[in-house]
């Protein structure tokens, strides 16, 4: 497939980061250079009777200095990553979508599963309270696009939002993709990235 460019050039203006070692730009790029490791014991879960006790996990990340408690409280934790690490990422741009027209700002926020720790809650409820204990924003808070529908709505975003899911590579593919949106003028500017929250008890013990 051939598509035209228009002969635009894409920079990236703004970067964001919630991850194992380090929850800000500044923080991460000084841990990457002097090569600090973000593996650690797991503390998300009691990891009894599991064969692996380790994880990269995110560490001191406080969700309510992004959000209010209600928004923290109603998505998925891989949906407040991609929240905080994209407020980040405006903020060192200096873009602000609710003063530019809004079609001309889009999200693609990549997740390879979604809310994982969600879907395993729920279905715990499901097994030991039955359906009816099953909260309604369960399909909401695990979906794999939902991280780019909540970054759009809380960045005034209106431009092309959707998420790519291609396992571990889908973060890179979702820039790719932004990049191209960009090439082609069907956006100004995009928010692109990914996002996953998948040190839980079933992907553990899966993978481990």
């Amino acid at each position: 497939m051939n598509v035209k460019s228009n002969g635009r050039r894409v920079a990236v203006t703004g970067m964001g980061f919630i991850t194992p070692i380090g929850n800000d730009l500044e923080t991460v790029w000084s841990n990457m250079v002097e090569g600090v490791s973000g593996v650690g014991h797991i503390t998300h879960f009691d990891t009894n009777g599991f064969d692996t006790k380790i994880a990269a996990e995110v560490k001191g990340f406080n969700p309510e200095e992004y959000m209010d408690r209600k928004t923290a409280r109603h998505i998925g934790r891989y949906c407040q990553f991609a929240l905080a690490a994209s407020k980040q990422a405006l903020a060192q741009a200096g873009l602000e979508p609710a003063e530019m027209d809004p079609d001309d700002v889009g999200v693609i926020v990549s997740s390879g599963i979604g809310g994982m720790e969600e879907i395993e809650k729920s279905h715990t409820a499901l097994m030991e309270r039955g359906p009816k204990r099953i909260s309604p924003f369960t399909v909401p808070m695990m979906i794999a696009d939902m991280a780019a529908g909540i970054v759009a709505i809380h960045t005034h975003a209106g431009g092309p939002n959707y998420a790519i899911v291609s396992a571990c590579a889908s973060g890179s593919h979702g820039v790719g993709e932004a990049a191209e949106i960009i090439k082609r003028g069907d956006a100004v500017a995009m928010l692109a990235g990914g996002s996953e929250a998948t040190i839980t008890p079933l992907t553990m013990g899966a993978f481990c």
